[in-house]
């Protein structure tokens, strides 16, 4: 019983040793957890530096308490102006689906009263009332379109943070 309680707290502690979270870059945007976005390492980043006018996608090797170490580059936080984050904010999915059902119920509104008109009546013919709600929910789509967040810009007081999790 003891030799088993034993390697059962010595195993532990050689797992919780080995399960050290992983060190990540924040996008923080406010106080809210919601605006943050993080980056890990392995991951690629599209970013626009002081030094370069232009955005550049490059994957992040390893960050350390100063820099941002990429494949092709060496970066400091305060030298990033802006980070592309329409693939990473989860805030876009939202607005890509509700866009999709938006665009979707108002062309499926509209072929379900094509398709019942033909049955029905033998010739095309739409209803004032469905055609209207039917380009109702479709510019509702197109118009949630551009209100997607594109990019991250680096001029909030909280800005670009590099968090270490290592046990040092």
């Amino acid at each position: 019983m003891k030799i088993g309680l034993t390697l059962v707290l010595f195993l532990s502690l050689i797992f919780g040793a080995l399960a050290q979270s992983t060190d990540f870059i924040l996008l923080k945007r406010g106080r809210n957890q919601k605006t943050q976005i993080r980056f890990y390492p392995g991951e690629e980043i599209t970013y626009k530096s002081k030094k370069l006018g232009y955005f550049v996608t490059d994957q992040i090797v390893n960050v350390d308490k100063d820099f941002i170490y990429l494949t092709e580059n060496i970066l400091s936080p305060s030298d990033i102006l802006e980070v592309d984050v329409r693939n990473k904010d989860p805030r876009n999915r939202t607005m890509r689906n509700l866009t999709a059902l938006f665009l979707g119920a108002g062309g499926i509104l509209l072929t379900v009263e094509a398709i019942n008109s033909l049955y029905q009546q033998d010739q095309l013919k739409i209803d004032e009332g469905v055609a209207i709600t039917s380009g109702i929910l479709i510019g509702t789509g197109l118009a949630l379109l551009p209100l997607r967040y594109k990019t991250f810009k680096n001029t909030t007081g909280f800005g670009i943070q590099i968090i270490l999790m290592r046990m040092e």
